[in-house]
């Protein structure tokens, strides 16, 4: 899912978070659409000073701190791609490099519609619950984003944070509040002009950007990243390896 990020702006973003329970039951008109982007067009170095000044928040990381590696995926709630990396591929990262203690990961939210970002909020609700959020809302995506209308599409968020032992207050709360929400949108729009990401997902693998492929090919990054680091398998064989060799010449 490609994205133009000179349209994804914080004062229109901003705005529409702000509106969102009662944007969200009434249609958009494709008119209403236009001139939001037009504006958002307009605003674009308006719109960039103020993001540059706002304080970003802090990643939210799984995995050991001290791993040799860090990825970074930037994904975006509404993007059926991101869904299907994190059904089909993101179990075997998790297994094979997250949870062995090779891989820190992080995900960066991507904003490419309100609901986007109503999803992303919901997700920053409660920090300690990020990544069980996102599990539900990406693997849930066709369930949660296939409501008939506005209305339905907030209640289903709410069902979601609600199964994460949100409470209705509390969403509404975390929907409500300005200054976070607009940290939300500089998070996003610091990081992904850093990284010029231009579409999700996207990864930043040792500080290499990735596009989206087969888990074998971005294994093979990875391995090679790891290689770099001298932290992949085939790197701690060789040190053994060495190391064998070495004990064996002292004791001739």
């Amino acid at each position: 899912m490609s994205f133009d990020l000179r349209h994804i702006l914080s004062a229109s973003l901003f705005s529409a978070a702000l509106a969102m329970p009662g944007f969200a039951q009434e249609a958009t008109t494709d008119t209403d659409a236009a001139e939001t982007a037009s504006e958002a067009e307009a605003g674009t170095g308006d719109a960039a000073a103020e993001t540059a000044e706002v304080e970003p928040l802090d990643d939210i990381f799984l995995g050991d701190d001290s791993a040799p590696l860090t990825i970074y995926e930037y994904a975006s709630f509404t993007c059926p791609h991101c869904a299907s990396f994190h059904v089909e591929t993101f179990p075997k990262l998790k297994a094979e490099y997250i949870d062995t203690g090779k891989v820190r990961f992080a995900q960066r939210d991507v904003y490419f519609d309100q609901v986007g970002l109503w999803a992303g909020i919901l997700a920053r609700c409660d920090e300690d619950k990020f990544y069980p959020v996102s599990d539900m809302l990406l693997s849930e995506q066709e369930d949660w984003m296939g409501a008939e209308n506005g209305e339905e599409l907030v209640e289903n968020l709410r069902k979601i944070g609600a199964k994460a032992g949100m409470t209705s207050e509390q969403i509404d709360a975390c929907w409500e509040d300005e200054a976070r929400v607009e940290r939300l949108v500089a998070t996003f729009q610091q990081n992904a002009t850093a990284d010029e990401i231009q579409a999700t997902p996207t990864f930043m693998i040792g500080g290499e950007q990735v596009p989206n492929q087969s888990w074998e090919d971005m294994k093979a990054v990875i391995e090679e990243k790891l290689a770099d680091a001298g932290g992949s398998d085939d790197a701690e064989d060789a040190d053994a390896g060495s190391d064998e060799g070495e004990a064996t010449g002292s004791a001739n």
